[in-house]
Order: structure tokens, then sequence, then C-alpha cells
């Protein structure tokens, strides 16, 4: 998923050096949408992790 960010990210900034505006916000906006869904998953799968971790141990 963070691949996919960074690519939103490069076609922002790529469209943006060429003047296309829209298409630039567009991108940058699911670059932004992506890199937080991506943060959120990865604190959620850390908690069960960690969760996990300690029931296994008792």
């Amino acid at each position: 998923m963070l691949k996919w960010a960074l690519f939103f990210l490069v076609i922002s900034i790529i469209a943006g050096l060429f003047g296309f505006g829209g298409i630039s916000s567009a991108a940058a906006g699911m670059a932004k949408i992506l890199f937080f869904i991506a943060i959120v998953l990865f604190v959620v799968f850390l908690v069960v992790a960690l969760l996990a971790g300690r029931a296994i141990t008792r």
C-alpha cells in the first residue's frame, strides 16, 4: 500500500511540474489517503501482534 502512496506522490509531483493542477491535487489526495490507511493498518496489526504475544507467553 505504501508503494501505491509513493506512486501517487510521484505522479502528483510530475503533474505539478507540468502545470496540471487538478491531476496533481487528485493524486496528492489519493497518496495522502493511502498513506493514512497504511498507518492505521500498521497500528492495528502492531496491537494485535502485541496482544497475541502476551497470550502465548501466559
